[in-house]
């Protein structure tokens, strides 16, 4: 069993910052790499960014120097740390995980329930 869970969402007024947090938990031999997506009403859900194991880093373009992927380690937990958000940013935001469960498991997808983000201008 392995559970993610997502915190950090609320509201905040355009410029303003936010950080969320993910915790991975359960049964984890090892994680690959670990990311943010945020889906908006009426779109499809869209990657935000991504870390991987090896410090590689992943960003859409409409939040790249605006946003930063981070981890630690020890807790299993990624934060994405969102600075000058925009009215466009408001989305549910959605923390993925690609992990293994054991020694003799295959990567696998897990995902989060998701957290509100709201920014108003």
């Amino acid at each position: 069993q392995v559970q993610l869970v997502e915190s950090g969402g609320g509201l905040v007024q355009a410029g303003g910052s936010l950080r969320l947090s993910c915790v991975a938990s359960g049964s984890i031999y090892s994680i690959n790499a670990m990311g943010w997506y945020r889906q908006a009403p009426g779109k499809q859900r869209e990657l935000v960014a991504t870390l991987t194991s090896g410090d590689s880093t992943n960003y859409a373009d409409s939040v790249k120097g605006r946003f930063t992927i981070s981890r630690d380690g020890a807790k299993n937990t990624v934060y994405l740390q969102m600075n000058s958000l925009q009215p466009e940013d408001t989305a549910v935001y959605y923390c993925n995980a690609d992990l293994r469960r054991s020694i003799r498991s295959g990567r696998a997808n897990y995902w989060g329930q998701g957290t509100q983000v709201t920014v108003s201008s």
